[in-house]
C-alpha cells in the first residue's frame, strides 16, 4: 500500500511538472562556441575533447524554428551523435524576425547568410564541409550550392526536404486556395504585419501534429510514472514553444514559389525576376530522408528530389519512421535517420 500511495503522488507530480510546473529537467544544450556572429547569423561550433575525423558539418535549420531541433536533449540530439562519430558539427541560428525584417528574402539565405558560413567553415578546415538541413534547410542547402557550383561544400543531407508539395495532402487545401485568389491575400497578409508572427508558427505547427495533441491526456496516463518518456515529450513542447516567426518576403516566397506553383518539383525557382535557381547545377553528393509517415513532408514530397538532381555526383533516397521531428530528434531517428546519415558521410 505504501508502495502504491508513492507511486500515485510521484504520477502525480510528474504531470504537473510537464503541464503546469517548472518542468523535469531544464534544457542543457551540447556546450559550443561562437564562431562568428552578425544580424541573422551567429555560426557556432560544437566543442569537441578531442580532435575531429571527417569533413566539418554544417546543421541548417529551417527558418522560424530555433537549432535545438538538432539537439533537444541527450539521446534526442543529432548533433551529439555526431560528436560521438567524432565528427565536427557547426550550426547557423538565424535569431528572431521583427517588422523590420519583413524584406528578407529566402536569396538573403542563398547568397548571403549560408554561403559565409560554408566558406568560413571551410577556411578554419582547409577543405570541404558536409550539409545537414532539415525541413526548408534542406532545401535551403540545396539552392545555394546550385546558386553557387564553386562553393566548397562535399555533400547535402536532407532531411524531410520538401521539393514536390504536390504529394503533401495537408497542403492541397492552401495550394487550392492559392490558385483560386492568385495568393493575394497571402500577399496583402504579409505586407502589413511584415511576416508570420511567432504565435502563428507555434500554432501551425500544434495543428499539423493535431494527432498528437489529442492523444496527450492518454500519453500522461499512461506515462505518469515513465520521467524517460515525459522527458522526450516535454523537449518536444518546449522546442514548439521556441519557435520565432517568418519575414515576410521568405514567407511569401515559400508560400508563392514552393507551395503554390511548387517549383521545386520542376528543378528550379524563381527568387526575383531575375534570379532564377536550377537545381541541375547541385553537382555535390545528396543524400535525402524521408519518412512515410510524416504528415508535413512525407515520404514521397522528398523522393521527388531524386529526379530533379541530374548532375549531383550520387543522389539517394532512405526512407526512414516518425514524424517531421521525429524523424530528426526521437528514438526511432537514433535507430535510422541517424545511421543513414553516418553511413552516407563515411563513404
Amino acid at each position: 500500500m505504501v508502495a502504491i500511495v508513492a507511486d500515485a503522488r510521484r504520477a502525480v507530480r510528474n504531470v504537473w511538472s510537464v503541464s503546469f510546473g517548472g518542468g523535469l529537467e531544464p534544457y542543457r544544450p551540447a556546450p559550443s562556441t561562437t564562431v562568428y556572429e552578425g544580424e541573422h547569423r551567429h555560426l557556432k561550433r560544437y566543442d569537441r575533447t578531442t580532435p575531429a575525423t571527417g569533413n566539418p558539418v554544417l546543421l541548417v535549420p529551417p527558418l522560424a524554428v530555433t537549432p535545438s531541433c538538432f539537439d533537444l536533449r541527450p539521446g534526442q540530439s543529432l548533433v551529439r551523435f555526431l560528436l560521438d562519430q567524432g565528427r565536427q558539427p557547426y550550426v547557423i541560428d538565424y535569431g528572431r524576425f521583427g517588422y523590420a525584417d519583413r524584406d528578407l528574402g529566402l536569396e538573403d539565405w542563398t547568397h548571403d547568410i549560408l554561403p559565409e558560413a560554408i566558406l568560413r567553415i571551410a577556411h578554419e578546415h582547409d577543405g570541404p564541409i558536409d550539409i545537414i538541413g532539415w525541413s526548408l534547410g534542406g532545401a535551403m542547402a540545396l539552392l545555394t550550392s546550385a546558386a553557387h557550383p564553386d562553393l566548397p561544400i562535399a555533400s547535402i543531407t536532407g532531411l524531410a526536404t520538401p521539393i514536390d508539395q504536390a504529394r503533401t495532402p495537408l497542403l492541397q487545401p492552401l495550394r487550392l486556395a492559392g490558385r483560386i485568389t492568385g495568393g493575394r491575400e497571402m500577399a496583402l497578409a504579409t505586407r502589413l504585419m511584415g511576416g508570420i508572427p511567432q504565435e502563428f508558427v507555434q500554432l501551425g505547427f500544434r495543428l499539423q501534429a493535431f494527432d498528437r495533441e489529442l492523444a496527450r491526456p492518454m500519453f500522461l496516463a499512461r506515462n505518469a510514472l515513465d520521467t524517460e518518456a515525459l522527458a522526450r515529450m516535454e523537449a518536444t513542447d518546449r522546442f514548439m514553444s521556441s519557435m520565432p516567426g517568418y519575414p515576410g518576403r521568405s514567407y511569401w516566397q515559400i508560400y508563392r514559389s514552393l507551395v503554390v506553383r511548387n517549383e521545386l518539383a520542376s528543378g528550379s525557382i524563381r527568387l526575383r525576376s531575375d534570379l532564377v535557381i536550377e537545381l541541375a547545377k547541385v553537382t555535390c553528393r545528396v543524400l535525402l530522408v524521408g519518412s512515410r509517415t510524416d504528415m508535413v513532408v512525407p515520404a514521397t514530397a522528398v523522393r521527388r528530389g531524386i529526379d530533379v538532381l541530374p548532375n549531383a555526383a550520387e543522389a539517394r533516397f532512405v526512407e526512414v519512421t516518425g514524424g517531421h521531428l521525429g524523424l530528426v530528434a526521437s528514438a526511432a531517428a537514433a535507430e535510422t535517420t541517424w545511421p543513414a546519415i553516418e553511413e552516407f558521410l563515411s563513404r
